[in-house]
């Protein structure tokens, strides 16, 4: 065994059984988050088509409003409702679905649902209300968490895996419940809609006469009508708003319980590794329950010969001018063991740091995965890898 080997042997993190883990039966959540470009919607995607061939009813939510997760689903679309991927080998009675967050979709639908007729009609005509259904800060984020909570109450799936978006944003709607509540619920809000709690009258006076500096200062700011469709806004929706705010809680106290699985998705690179101990960071201190990391795209070394010994034998080949070819398979290895511990290298930051984080290494494919076969191909890497480092 050459040195590098005997390293990495010594290194080597624990490893992250990927097949235990989708088909312990506890398993009812699997939230996949990490920064832009390393794999994670082909991961998610992955792994519910592995999950839905070994028997489980699954469905694939994806938060990231590109349209990767149906592409590589070989779908033209997907819609704010689970769509039913087709595949005939499925043997175990397992289904994979798939859905893409539509947030205003999900907005109106919470309020048709838990609001009167007559009020759900105020709030869907009104003005504030479409605006901050669609760009407000955080309301993806909530309704992230709303749809994630109607999926885990349905009792339909036996497993749901969340595509989170590509950045730190991904763990965002960790503090939804909290952000737009103190939002919905805070000073602002409340010193806006305080004239139309009061009967209207003061709205009048607020707007018309403007008896204090502050209802001045706003109404010349944001202008009487929103002035007075905000306050419209906010009386409709207080009825419901006890319940939004508690269905969220839920849904996070959900994201902290054993059922509950988060997979950190990063490349061998330095940025995405950097963000991968953010994220193990961030989860930790949320007390959410980490299984792991995948690394996508590794290159594991094939041969155990060291990359000195390959480059000395292809310059001897090369000084007798004898076999071209085998003189480029060796330099090729010997850059593939150079680029392999380059990668060994820069994990074991990560795992010198965070030594109790289970890892899987997910070995690169020759061209970027489109398609159900390159899926399977992607989900059985992620199972039968060793671990990486």
């Amino acid at each position: 065994m050459s040195d590098a080997a005997d390293n990495r042997r010594r290194r080597r993190p624990p490893g992250l059984a990927i097949d235990s883990l989708i088909d312990d039966p506890g398993t009812s959540v699997l939230v996949c988050c990490g920064s832009g470009g390393v794999g994670k919607t082909t991961t998610a995607a992955a792994l519910g088509l592995r999950a839905a061939g070994r028997g489980r009813r699954t469905v694939v939510l994806t938060i990231d409003p590109a349209r990767r997760l149906a592409q590589s689903l070989g779908l033209k679309e997907l819609s704010n409702q689970p769509k039913r991927v087709s595949i005939t080998e499925f043997d175990g009675g397992g289904e994979l679905h798939a859905m893409m967050l539509d947030m205003r979709r999900t907005f109106d639908d919470m309020v048709l649902t838990h609001a009167g007729k007559e009020r759900a009609a105020a709030i869907l005509s009104n003005p504030f209300y479409q605006t901050i259904s669609t760009s407000f800060s955080g309301t993806q984020e909530y309704m992230a968490m709303e749809k994630l909570g109607q999926l885990t109450q349905d009792g339909s799936w036996d497993l749901i895996i969340v595509d989170t978006p590509p950045s730190r944003s991904a763990l965002d709607f960790l503090d939804a419940p909290q952000r737009l509540s103190t939002v919905l619920d805070g000073k602002i809000i409340r010193l806006l809609s305080a004239p139309a709690r009061a009967g209207g009258r003061g709205l009048r006076r607020l707007v018309g006469a403007g008896f204090s500096l502050f209802s001045k200062a706003v109404s010349t700011v944001v202008g009487g009508q929103l002035l007075a469709d905000a306050s419209a806004f906010v009386q409709a929706f207080d009825s419901m708003f006890g319940g939004f705010r508690e269905r969220a809680e839920h849904t996070y106290r959900t994201l902290r319980s054993p059922g509950t699985a988060f997979l950190v998705i990063a490349t061998p690179e330095p940025d995405a590794l950097r963000e991968a101990s953010y994220f193990v960071d961030r989860l930790a201190g949320e007390q959410m329950p980490l299984a792991g990391l995948v690394v996508n795209r590794t290159h594991p070394i094939i041969a155990d010969l060291p990359a000195t010994t390959s480059l000395a034998a292809a310059d001897e080949l090369a000084q007798r001018s004898s076999n071209p070819l085998t003189e480029a398979i060796l330099r090729l290895h010997a850059d593939r063991v150079a680029l392999a511990e380059r990668e060994l290298r820069l994990l074991s930051r990560f795992t010198k740091s965070h030594p109790e984080v289970a890892v899987v290494g997910v070995p690169a494919l020759p061209d970027d995965v489109h398609d159900l076969s390159g899926l399977q191909e992607i989900g059985h890497r992620l199972a039968s890898a060793e671990p990486s480092g």
